[in-house]
């Protein structure tokens, strides 16, 4: 199973449209969600919390203003507006409303994968985040989700790597148990204990130099788990 690069909501009343994107998308590891309307784009923005938000402004039920008006009361997340309004009065319009970016149809595809990769990038920046961590020989890259240890690929499950991306965007800090199981599992309990430490304990096989004395993964004795962030 292939590393997803991250969840994408892509908004447009064409279904042709809606379709290839979500092909183009999934075949790059995006995970897609898709909708038609303006309801149908805030109740999925809501519920499936994505990474990027591909907008069209021209919905059968209102104006994409109104998503991206609606959306920035609540949320940071990446808006870039696919229109094939070419007037620089919309435009400026969607930016000022709180849009990202604005690519005009047609587009190539590189053109908007880099797009994606560079809103992600922006993002991550903005959150205090550094897009590449390095430590040792371990290198992970959060845009490309690309894992080396001593320049080779390391492959990790989905859960393997949603648990080290959580501990390099909070590298040297202590992530409690509760704090991998929702943002990881989606459960606000610390009912899966157990189950947490065999995903680190992989982790660890994967990532340390002696998994039995761990010298990146740090245990927090009763609490949880930290990534050393020091040389």
């Amino acid at each position: 199973m292939s590393l997803e690069l991250g969840k994408v909501l892509v908004v447009d009343d064409e279904a042709a449209i809606r379709r290839l994107l979500r092909n183009t998308l999934q075949v790059n590891d995006y995970r897609v969600f898709e909708a038609g309307t303006v309801a149908e784009a805030l109740a999925m923005a809501a519920s499936h919390l994505p990474d990027v938000i591909l907008l069209d402004l021209g919905l059968p039920d209102g104006d994409g203003l109104t998503v991206i008006d609606t959306v920035r009361q609540r949320s940071a997340v990446p808006i870039i507006v696919l229109s094939s309004r070419t007037d620089d009065s919309g435009k400026v319009r969607a930016l000022d409303a709180g849009a990202d970016d604005y690519v005009t149809k047609p587009f190539s595809v590189d053109e908007l994968l880099a797009r994606i990769r560079a809103a992600l990038r922006h993002r991550m920046q903005s959150q205090g985040a550094q897009p590449l961590f390095v430590r040792g020989g371990l290198t992970v890259d959060l845009v490309r989700r690309l894992v080396t240890r001593d320049g080779t690929e390391v492959r990790l499950s989905p859960k393997e790597y949603g648990i080290l991306q959580q501990l390099v965007l909070h590298a040297g800090k202590v992530l409690t148990h509760r704090h991998l199981l929702r943002e990881v599992w989606q459960q606000d309990s610390d009912g899966d204990v157990a189950y947490l430490r065999v995903y680190i304990r992989q982790l660890r096989g994967k990532l340390e130099a002696n998994p039995e004395q761990p010298s990146l993964i740090v245990t927090e004795p009763g609490v949880g788990y930290r990534l050393r962030s020091d040389p």
